[in-house]
């Protein structure tokens, strides 16, 4: 893993309830890459606060993230997933919108909720909480 993943709004979720595994996984991703979020997951948490306190909180909790916005490109693509995935997987626009910054920018990509995405070919979706099973790793060198 290298380069910049982008972190799907469920596991940021899951980190801000203190659970292990997204902290964990978050903390992992940090030594080999840099973090990133969709515009869509930073609307989503915004979306998510109570109070002008938990307001504060995910603002200062997302400094941590690189936020990538949506281009024209991007946008085209996840129109492209819609027609290609609504029907058959209930592709839903927001779990479109971020799939297709992830692909458009060639940009791994994590996520609990793994059956929203694995049927996306073309998408870097890196196992979670495992992230290393979905690396491919290189065979031992031989000696001779």
């Amino acid at each position: 893993m290298s380069g910049v993943t982008i972190v799907d709004t469920d596991i940021l979720i899951d980190a801000g309830r203190q659970v292990r595994e997204a902290i964990d996984c978050l903390n992992r991703i940090e030594e080999r890459s840099m973090l990133a979020i969709s515009v869509i997951t930073h609307m989503e948490l915004l979306v998510g606060c109570r109070n002008k306190t938990e307001l504060r909180s995910v603002e200062l909790f997302l400094q941590r993230f690189q936020v990538v916005t949506l281009s024209e490109k991007v946008c085209a693509v996840a129109i492209e997933l819609l027609r290609r995935y609504r029907l058959s997987h209930g592709l839903l626009i927001p779990d479109a919108l971020i799939a297709a910054t992830a692909m458009e920018l060639k940009f791994s990509f994590v996520s609990n909720n793994q059956r929203d995405y694995r049927y996306i070919s073309k998408l870097q979706l890196l196992t979670y909480p495992d992230l290393l099973a979905s690396q491919k790793v290189a065979p031992p060198m031989r000696q001779g």
